[in-house]
């Protein structure tokens, strides 16, 4: 069991490199690569840039967790389902990344540190069994569901391509959590529920600037 652990915290420290160093790579086409780019105000494309590293920092984290909740799985369905959601979930790593980069904006400078604070709650949640690591996953993906539909309400109409992006990344999310819950996922005290609300405030806010 050491081993196995052992093998799988430097798979993930390899990840965590590519993860933190913005060296992900998209499986499939970047989602509204044949819109338009509209033309922004300054203060559009500054609030469209806020908005798209926040939700960068969301992918940062969500490949934190699904590396570090698998670490104490149990069940080789349940490491298989977040290895295929880490896989989706990078791809919105790629995706909001050139987004950045096309609205000439960068990434948190804070990602490593959001990347270990992820990767330890993942840690907890995977230690305390599968039904509740799964039940963490259900709880995240439909505060993460709720903070993409804000998004689209916040995102200026013309900028049409980071509405494409994030239209496909919530159609993901709700599959995540539906996938997670149909493993056998536990529903979450509702104190657990508030404090992940309140350390996904923190970082949305703080992300948005840095």
């Amino acid at each position: 069991m050491f081993s196995k652990n052992f093998d799988h915290f430097l798979i993930n420290f390899d990840r965590s490199l590519r993860v933190v160093s913005g060296h992900a790579k998209a499986s499939r086409t970047t989602p509204g690569n044949t819109c338009a780019e509209n033309s922004l105000s300054e203060s559009e494309q500054k609030h469209s840039a806020g908005l798209m590293r926040v939700n960068h920092v969301g992918e940062v984290c969500a490949q934190a967790l699904y590396d570090s909740q698998a670490v104490f799985s149990k069940s080789n369905e349940v490491r298989q389902q977040f290895a295929r959601s880490a896989i989706e979930e990078e791809d919105h790593l790629a995706w909001t990344a050139e987004r950045l980069q096309q609205l000439n904006s960068h990434t948190s400078v804070l990602n490593p540190l959001w990347y270990v604070g992820a990767y330890a709650c993942g840690l907890v949640a995977g230690r305390c069994g599968d039904a509740i690591s799964l039940g963490f996953v259900v709880e995240t993906e439909k505060q993460v569901e709720a903070h993409l539909a804000s998004h689209l309400q916040a995102l200026p109409t013309t900028d049409e391509k980071s509405r494409a992006i994030v239209e496909q990344m919530r159609v993901d999310e709700i599959e995540h959590g539906t996938a997670a819950q149909n493993l056998g996922a536990s529903d979450l005290p509702a104190p657990v529920k508030a404090l992940m609300r309140g350390m996904a405030k923190l970082m949305t806010t703080t992300a948005y600037h840095v």
